[in-house]
């Protein structure tokens, strides 16, 4: 079995057809054909399978895909990690981050990282809790910033940073941009939500369950940014990272509600894969995040499995 073999089941795969994979690999429809025949004599079982005039995997094929890709993916890696370690300040990192980190607290390590290695190669995605997860592992990403991870014995936090989700109203009359408020008074308002599968949904879901109340109302927003503006204008309160409204709450945009349990106090995790070290560069991004403990991440000194 080559990777030539696995390449080329993998566009058939993904295009459908013999002619329109042998254009993405610039070779002819015949090689494509040998390249898939002798592929699945070497598996034992059909892979692939005619449909009218295009190509179609079968359920042997649908098995057997993923670890194709995550062959090519590790060889892939395995050639980056060997070209990083001569010069790890030319190779690449690979991020992905929950919405808040993503958006408020990762940007200023982005610049101050490239500043000073202008020449690695920096990618960032963000995305849900349930995306972050994922793309960690199935070795997509390097490192993923986020809550704290998943159970079990799949990733490993390397450093931490405090993670403060505070309650926020518009502004009333509260000293220093602070007031205490009653449970009935919370249970009077309209709470607003991020979407179902964020970290800070389910933690607000289970403030309210622990202090025995409900919200008037609830209503669902899809990004930090609105849930800001639309509390500045009124329309509720939030449970929201204190990264993500600093600005507001300083400029008295904002005001913090405060009640039993309230701030609540979490982390940002940097988290990687806990079967394997991290390739030069992403270690060279570690370090440069837990740099300055002061206003940085720190790093753990146990790096046990999270579990």
């Amino acid at each position: 079995m080559t990777f030539n073999q696995l390449k080329t089941f993998l566009a058939v795969v993904d295009s459908g057809s013999v002619s329109e994979a042998a254009d993405v690999l610039f070779v002819s429809p015949p090689a494509v054909s040998a390249a898939l025949a002798s592929l699945q004599s070497e598996v034992g079982v059909a892979l692939l399978a005619r449909v009218g005039r295009g190509i179609a995997i079968t359920p042997a094929g649908a098995v057997f895909a993923p670890y194709a890709r995550g062959v090519l993916r590790i060889a892939d890696e395995g050639v980056a990690a060997a070209r990083e370690a001569l010069d790890p300040e030319t190779g690449r990192v690979r991020l992905a981050a929950v919405t808040t980190a993503g958006e408020h607290v990762l940007p200023r390590f982005l610049a101050s990282f490239r500043a000073r290695h202008p020449h690695a190669e920096v990618s960032l995605e963000v995305g849900n809790r349930e995306r972050l997860w994922q793309l960690l592992a199935d070795r997509e990403v390097d490192l993923a910033i986020g809550g704290r991870p998943p159970g079990g014995n799949r990733f490993v936090t390397r450093a931490t940073r405090p993670n403060v989700l505070v309650l926020v109203a518009a502004p009333r009359s509260g000293p220093n941009g602070i007031r205490e408020v009653s449970l009935q008074e919370l249970s009077r308002q309209v709470l607003l939500l991020r979407e179902p599968g964020s970290g800070t949904r389910r933690t607000t879901e289970e403030l309210y369950d622990e202090l025995g109340i409900s919200p008037a109302a609830t209503l669902t927003l899809g990004s930090n940014g609105a849930l800001r503006e639309s509390v500045q204008v009124g329309l509720g309160i939030t449970l929201i990272s204190r990264d993500a409204v600093a600005r507001e709450l300083d400029e008295g945009a904002l005001e913090e509600w405060r009640c039993p349990t309230l701030p609540r106090h979490r982390a940002w995790h940097v988290v990687s894969r806990a079967d394997e070290d991290l390739a030069p560069t992403a270690g060279l991004f570690l370090s440069h995040v837990t740099a300055d403990p002061q206003d940085g991440f720190v790093l753990v000194a146990s790096q046990s499995p999270a579990g």
